[in-house]
């Protein structure tokens, strides 16, 4: 006998726990690209230091939210059947990579730590976030409109 389940068992307030994470890297990484573009403009160290804290909270919250995307993946049918699931999985796992890399890159000493490679990181880590997300935010709409179902 087949039970039927919401589209999202594993939610906060009614939204799915990984949407919920995931946007802590996203604010993170984005102020990250802010406040290097701050330090790029004003070399306070201040700014530096910002950005190597948000791309570490980030880059945690980021690795939980994937932890809760993946398993999503395995446990969700409808998940596994979208055609924006892999691409919105392996575009975290760039956006990831890019913020350990810039991550790294900050915890160098002052101005080489930002410009150019720490600003040029940020910028990709965010081009890639941004089209990752859409990715992803098609998976959630389509999830929403009731077309989830568990496996």
């Amino acid at each position: 006998m087949a039970q039927s389940h919401p589209a999202a068992d594993d939610a906060v307030a009614g939204q799915p726990i990984h949407a919920v994470l995931v946007q802590f890297p996203t604010v993170c990484f984005t102020l990250a690209l802010l406040t290097d573009l701050a330090y790029w403009q004003t070399a306070n160290l201040m700014w530096k230091n910002f950005s190597a804290w948000l791309l570490f909270v980030g880059l945690v919250v980021g690795v939980l939210a994937a932890i809760v995307g993946i398993i999503d993946i395995l446990v969700r049918r409808s998940a596994r059947r979208s055609g924006a699931a892999w691409p919105h999985a392996i575009g975290s796992i760039v956006v990831l990579v890019l913020a350990f890399i810039n991550s790294l890159i900050h915890a160098g000493d002052g101005w080489t730590a930002v410009v150019p490679w720490g600003l040029t990181l940020s910028i990709l880590t965010v081009l890639v976030m941004i089209a990752t997300g859409f990715l992803g935010r098609s998976m959630t709409a389509r999830s929403h409109r009731g077309d989830g179902d568990h496996a």
